[in-house]
């Protein structure tokens, strides 16, 4: 009886394993990585124009991730993955204490339009309410004094656009009510990158958080420098 339930517990050989990471189907934000990566290339002049047209055409109908490799496996950024150190993922919710219950920054727009945007100094929370009117909220030329952002959007009959640099983490959570909330999740590949969290709520309106092609924060570098520096100073007893 025991050998008999030991043969039932076996696996079968006919079953079929899990599919190969190159068998699952293909996302939305994969064919953007890959279409990023041809548009380096051809900006390189590693492809030509005909060729960039050729192989965007075929990741649009790529319905695999292994048919997306296919597009990018004679470029050098197929083969950049894993050469670096792993860095985890940035929280889904901000450590707590540290974002202020008040807003550093209030941006309201009520029958009207209203904006931050250009070189501007990014608290740790700002809240944007968009009511009958619009919000735009623009940190891809911001100065990030701190390393988590909170954005607190609420749009009700109305919008609000958050734009972000695209070498910062993007988190998100919220929802809409008969109206969207969209937030496109990003990965940093710094560990010393900002994290922005975008919450709220939208009514009969949208609040929607993006990154903006071809933007990024150059001073990370720096304010890792920054920071070392604040440490020694800190154990000299300066």
């Amino acid at each position: 009886m025991d050998l008999q339930k030991q043969d039932l517990q076996k696996p079968d050989p006919r079953q079929p394993g899990p599919p190969a990471v190159s068998e699952l189907r293909a996302s939305d934000a994969e064919r953007d990585r890959i279409a990023d990566i041809l548009h380096d290339a051809l900006a390189e002049g590693r492809l030509t124009a005909d060729e960039h047209a050729e192989r965007v055409e075929g990741v649009l109908r790529a319905k695999t991730v292994g048919e997306l490799e296919v597009f990018i496996r004679d470029l050098p950024a197929a083969h950049r993955r894993g050469t670096g150190p792993v860095h985890p993922a940035a929280p889904r919710r901000p450590t707590a204490g540290a974002i202020p219950i008040d807003p550093d920054d209030n941006v309201v727009a009520v029958f009207s339009s209203a904006a931050r945007k250009g070189r501007w100094r990014a608290g740790r929370r700002i809240h944007a309410y968009a009511i009958f009117g619009s919000v735009e909220i623009d940190l891809s030329e911001a100065l990030f004094d701190h390393q988590q952002v909170v954005v607190k959007s609420f749009a009700i009959f109305g919008s609000v656009d958050i734009r972000v640099p695209e070498n910062v983490s993007l988190r998100g959570m919220g929802g809409g009510v008969l109206g969207s909330f969209e937030v496109a999740t990003l990965d940093s590949g710094e560990p010393e990158a900002p994290v922005v969290y975008v919450d709220g709520w939208a009514v009969l309106g949208s609040v929607e958080a993006r990154p903006r092609r071809g933007k990024v924060v150059a001073d990370i570098l720096d304010r890792v420098q920054r920071k070392a520096d604040r440490s020694l100073r800190k154990h000299l007893g300066h």
